[in-house]
């Protein structure tokens, strides 16, 4: 959503759901309450000692153990600023759990919308402008792009409650805390907090609970307490995390899962073609490519920005991935025209990455001292064929004109359901990984988006499959000639999509990702439902493998 200003507002009185004109409640930056010392404003900064004790006993304006089944008069008012998707979701989704006390706004042009939108909702009341908001409520919401924290924060900031606790549901932290740490009045807490799921993904009823990661910058435990019983009826996992912490997890499980599904996007719009029509990228492996791609494309531009431009970790691998593709697609050249130096250069290159990334896991039934053991993510491809969009093609024969089906020395296989590629996505992705010694099953139970656990087990299905999956695949990339065209497309589109962060602009961004979704366009409700499903599917034996683990 645009960013929330409108300087004409700030004196404006607002009448609550009671009638009471708030106006009284109204404090500025010039008022008596304490700003935040600083080396300019020459107030000695607290040390991290006086800062700790004043914050754990800096008191809140409910009790920290209220639900929603308590009087209305006992719950805390809760301000959201910025109604957008997940502003929007957050309303809903607390308004039904019994919050009756819900202070909402958006820019002012949208404030009519918005009490026509909530007329029938009693819990729910729009508000002319986050002034209004942030006067009144105990528990206070930023939930704007972080491009426009700092703006929205800067004039809002200021009007916050005393004692109230401030959150903002940002992807990318690292704005949103200088924002905080300097318009924010010290007699205020920072609980933060981010939601591991998109706006379209209701939270409720998911077999593997997505996470909420919870931020305690400055605040008593009793703050903490009442923020996770306020987002309790979101039915979360609580993830606790430090402001730092946050940014570099979401860059390790997201920045190279975004770039990938948005570089195989970019590359289909670029051949204007969609592989589940053609026949020959249909089932198993594809059918997540497809389905995750098609469901990154049908949210907001601005859900990956963020991440992508605002976060360094995120840039740099982001960075790394197109690298990667480059270079693994040159050694496909080279070893496909080239001597037998030039294959096996290839394969160690991809060998090397399965045993950086893959090297301590098992997989079941695996030898012993071969790692880990751990269950798969993704049980099997036949799972995925349940979604798929096209329809699967028959099994092609083995009649040794592959030099993978059969050897003179190796039995024939069977047929196989699904026609081998590079997969140079996945090779790129777990490359990446390998080059900047990122351990993906390190916040696999910590923070991982559902999207990104579906990946990751692709990729493992891939690399450590026990039919030889990643032997077709190397076989593939330096024999086959059909999908050389589209690995091409796969790689520009990699390296634009790197450029274009490297640029920071966040209007480049938007252009780019709305081009693409535009040759999807009236896709999104055809595999809406079908992705849906695909990762409910794979959620569900993910829960399994977890209590199995002891990690739920």
């Amino acid at each position: 959503m645009p960013a929330l200003l409108d300087s004409s507002s700030s004196s404006t009185p607002t009448t609550t759901r009671a009638g009471v004109i708030e106006s009284h409640l109204h404090l500025d930056s010039h008022s008596e309450r304490q700003p935040q010392p600083s080396s300019t404003s020459g107030m000695k900064p607290p040390t991290e000692d006086e800062d700790k004790a004043y914050y754990d006993s800096l008191p809140i304006n409910t009790s920290p153990n209220v639900t929603p089944a308590s009087p209305p008069n006992a719950q805390p008012t809760i301000g959201l600023i910025g109604m957008g998707a997940m502003g929007r979701m957050y309303a809903r989704h607390l308004g039904d759990a019994g919050w009756s006390k819900i202070n909402v706004c958006d820019i002012p042009e949208k404030y009519e919308q918005l009490k026509a939108d909530y007329a029938g909702n009693p819990n729910i009341c729009p508000m002319r402008d986050g002034h209004a908001v942030a006067r009144s409520s105990d528990f206070i919401v930023y939930s704007v792009e972080a491009e426009f924290i700092e703006k929205v924060v800067a004039q809002y900031g200021p009007s916050t409650k005393v004692h109230a606790i401030v959150a903002g549901q940002t992807s990318v932290k690292a704005p949103e805390k200088q924002a905080f740490e300097k318009y924010l009045p010290r007699d205020v807490h920072i609980v933060s907090c981010h939601s591991l799921h998109g706006p379209t993904v209701s939270p409720l009823g998911q077999p593997l609970p997505p996470g909420q990661i919870l931020i305690k910058h400055r605040g008593s435990a009793d703050a903490l307490t009442l923020v996770e019983n306020i987002l309790r009826p979101l039915r979360s996992r609580h993830v606790y995390l430090s402001y730092d912490e946050h940014d570099l997890v979401t860059a390790n499980t997201q920045a190279v899962t975004h770039a990938a599904f948005l570089s195989m996007g970019t590359a289909w719009a670029a051949a204007q073609s969609y592989p589940w029509e053609q026949g020959l990228y249909v089932g198993g492996i594809e059918t997540a490519k497809v389905n995750l791609t098609l469901r990154i494309y049908s949210n907001a531009w601005h859900v990956y920005a963020g991440l992508a431009i605002l976060n360094p970790a995120a840039r740099v691998q982001i960075e790394r991935y197109a690298t990667s593709a480059t270079e693994l697609f040159k050694m496909m050249l080279e070893g496909g025209s080239g001597g037998e130096e030039a294959k096996r250069r290839f394969r160690e290159r991809v060998e090397w990455a399965r045993d950086m990334v893959f090297g301590g896991v098992a997989r079941e039934g695996s030898t012993p001292g071969g790692g880990r053991r751990r269950r798969p993510i993704l049980l099997s491809e036949d799972v995925l064929d349940r979604f798929s969009l096209g329809k699967l093609p028959p099994p092609s024969p083995v009649d040794g004109s592959s030099p993978f089906s059969s050897s003179p020395t190796e039995p024939q296989r069977p047929p196989s359901r699904y026609r081998p590629n590079s997969h140079l996505s996945l090779l790129a992705m777990v490359d990446c990984w390998a080059h900047l010694y990122i351990n993906p099953y390190t916040h696999l139970s910590l923070a991982a988006t559902p999207l990104f656990r579906l990946f990751l087990g692709v990729a493992e299905h891939l690399f450590l499959s026990p039919t030889s999956l990643l032997e077709a695949s190397i076989h593939s990339a330096l024999h086959d000639t059909w999908h050389r065209a589209d690995d091409l497309e796969f790689v520009c589109a990699a390296r634009g999509w790197s450029q274009c962060v490297s640029f920071g602009s966040f209007e480049v961004y938007r252009r780019r990702f709305e081009e693409t979704r535009a040759f999807f366009e009236g896709r999104f409700e055809e595999v809406g439902k079908v992705g849906a499903e695909m990762i409910r599917a794979v959620m569900e034996s993910e829960i399994k493998r977890e209590e199995e683990e002891g990690v739920v």
